[in-house]
């Protein structure tokens, strides 16, 4: 029996989905019709339309899980082109081992959830997230690349949204694929904040950067991450949710308002809010806990709020594609927040 290669395993790249090609609006509009998860997804598609189509609201989009890796990229790429999204809340992995990693070159393979041997992958330097494969020795480039960038890099602390920034100001130099959310977030000016930057492939970068340069190294200041969204609610005031998943960039993201009232400064409730989880409501944690639930916190209003329990893969290109071909978003006016924040970020 002939022995199972490395490539054997790596030849099917995921493919990302593009919503321009699909006009959805129909099927949504009749999927309103319906019941149960249909009509909610229905009402959150309309809710996120209303977000850009309201002349005063910013948009956040937060984003948990691993969504690139399962071919949502380019749907969060071309939101960012077409001015769909104002600022951006992630997990580390969705941005820096998946994005990054795509951006350097390297792809995502088609896997199986099961019939694999783990241990045979392994011992292959194959890293499999459900169906999805990655190869380990392309990963440690993308965590050496992210080295590499801190050590040219002031030794001074940096918010995760500055240090993500560096990495889109890399694509656009020697990156190897156009397609990225960090490069296309780079160039429109849109700030992407990662709250638990080291739980991922750039804490491994990070972790030697600082092995290599003690006493003299940049770091990763994530209080200056929680002050800085929370000066673009209070720049923005109106904003809108639109969140996949759950978790710390939820949670990161909704307690903006509780901290602007802290300091005093003005910042209503977060006007519009749409959450797409498969997370089950009655363990309180954050990746389901209710946006009404939000409301009683003082961070979510609940008049255009809606709830979605699907998983991401099926919800989002629909909701992000109704609102594309819905076309308010051909209106909006980009917010800037990046340069925003460079002018007082030191």
């Amino acid at each position: 029996m002939a022995k199972i290669k490395k490539n054997d395993y790596l030849k099917d790249p995921v493919k990302h989905i593009d919503i321009s090609k699909y006009n959805v609006v129909p099927l949504v509009d009749a999927m309103g019709e319906m019941a149960f998860s249909a009509r909610d997804l229905a009402r959150a598609a309309r809710i996120y339309n209303l977000m850009l189509s309201d002349k005063r609201c910013s948009v956040i989009l937060t984003l948990a899980g691993s969504l690139f890796s399962a071919g949502l990229k380019k749907v969060v790429a071309d939101m960012i082109r077409c001015n769909m999204v104002d600022a951006v809340v992630s997990t580390g992995a969705n941005i820096v081992d998946q994005d990054f990693f795509e951006g350097l070159g390297f792809k995502h393979y088609k896997g199986a959830s099961c019939g694999v041997d783990d241990n045979e992958l392994r011992a292959l330097h194959i890293d499999r997230i459900y169906d999805t494969f990655i190869n380990e020795d392309e990963l440690r480039v993308c965590d050496r690349t992210t080295g590499q960038i801190a050590d040219s890099l002031e030794h001074r602390p940096y918010s995760s949204r500055e240090f993500i920034e560096e990495m889109g100001k890399y694509l656009s130099k020697y990156g190897k694929n156009k397609d990225s959310v960090v490069l296309a977030a780079y160039e429109k000016r849109v700030p992407i904040f990662v709250p638990a930057f080291s739980d991922c492939s750039a804490g491994f970068g990070l972790v030697e950067h600082q092995w290599k340069n003690q006493g003299k190294h940049m770091s990763i200041d994530s209080v200056k991450d929680f002050l800085e969204l929370t000066k673009v609610k209070i720049e923005a005031k109106d904003t809108g949710l639109f969140m996949i998943g759950g978790g710390a960039p939820k949670n990161f993201t909704q307690d903006t308002v509780v901290a602007a009232d802290i300091l005093g400064e003005e910042a209503p409730m977060h006007k519009y809010a749409v959450q797409v989880t498969v997370a089950d409501v009655r363990d309180g944690a954050l990746s389901s806990s209710t946006l009404k639930e939000a409301s009683s916190w003082g961070k979510v209003e609940t008049t255009f709020e809606q709830m979605v329990f699907s998983e991401a893969t099926l919800a989002m290109p629909l909701i992000a594609g109704y609102a594309y071909h819905k076309g308010a978003w051909k209106s909006r006016k980009p917010r800037n927040y990046s340069d925003f924040l460079n002018k007082g970020s030191r």
